[in-house]
């Protein structure tokens, strides 16, 4: 047995290597598979359809916000994987009443590649681990822009909200040469008047965790000033961390350059 603290602060004592893992996020359920540990990971939430193989054989154990803890029970883990945003803290401090869990906190792009290394570490799968932090850090380096293209990304509708400041998709935007147009911390209610105010030349519409369409785009490119533009954006792409961002970055990155021009 070991006894490891994580991002949150938290001091939990696990096995060495543990066998029966349950992954709670979906980003970092899709990182244990890079990490080569298809035959240790039993159980995941419905949403954590990558890969697909795993979406359709591995057991459920609800969503990230609405756990099935008699399934999780049954399952009889050795290691519960959460996060601070996306698991809510009631089910955390059920879970570690009898299973370690640790629980992540990314907010930044540099918590992203620590979370690589340390679920790496916590599973015994380090040298993996390293390669997929050694290929992210060059992704990682701000883009130098001659220009910032102001932008506000939304997330939800009814009422609208934003990605703002500390939040991992602000610095993926910042990564790839975007300027976050949202003043606010966090994920804040908006109105269509302020991101004009801010100044906001592009909106962008993400597909998740409301799945915005094209007639979501259509709708708002009749509300909003001609100067604005709206775009779609694969949400997995922009605030999936972990593998995922091998393509998010270079993603955000071209459409940079299609703004751009």
């Amino acid at each position: 047995m070991r006894t490891v603290v994580d991002p949150c602060g938290r001091t939990i004592t696990l096995a060495l290597q543990p066998q029966r893992i349950i992954s709670l996020v979906p980003s970092q359920t899709e990182l244990l598979h890079h990490l080569g540990l298809g035959d240790r990971v039993v159980g995941i939430t419905k949403f954590c359809v990558h890969p697909q193989e795993w979406h359709r054989t591995k057991t459920r154990v609800g969503g990230t916000k609405k756990l099935n803890r008699e399934v999780i029970k049954s399952l009889q883990p050795d290691l519960i994987i959460a996060n601070r945003e996306e698991n809510l803290e009631e089910d955390v401090l059920w879970l570690e009443r009898f299973v370690p869990t640790w629980v992540s906190d990314v907010r930044t792009l540099c918590d992203a590649l620590e979370l690589v290394e340390r679920i790496a570490e916590i599973t015994d799968a380090s040298h993996r681990g390293a390669e997929l932090a050694a290929a992210l850090k060059p992704l990682c380096a701000l883009q130098e822009r001659s220009r910032k293209i102001k932008v506000a990304y939304l997330i939800w509708q009814e009422p609208f909200m934003a990605v703002g400041s500390e939040t991992f998709v602000h610095h993926m935007l910042e990564a790839a040469g975007f300027d976050n147009a949202v003043p606010f911390a966090r994920y804040p209610q908006v109105s269509l008047p302020q991101l004009e105010d801010w100044g906001a030349e592009v909106i962008m519409l993400s597909s998740e965790p409301f799945p915005f369409s094209a007639a979501h785009a259509a709708v708002l490119r009749e509300r909003l000033p001609a100067h604005q533009k709206v775009v779609l954006v694969d949400g997995e792409l922009c605030s999936w961390y972990g593998p995922r961002m091998l393509k998010g970055i270079p993603y955000l990155q071209r459409l940079y350059q299609a703004l751009a021009i």
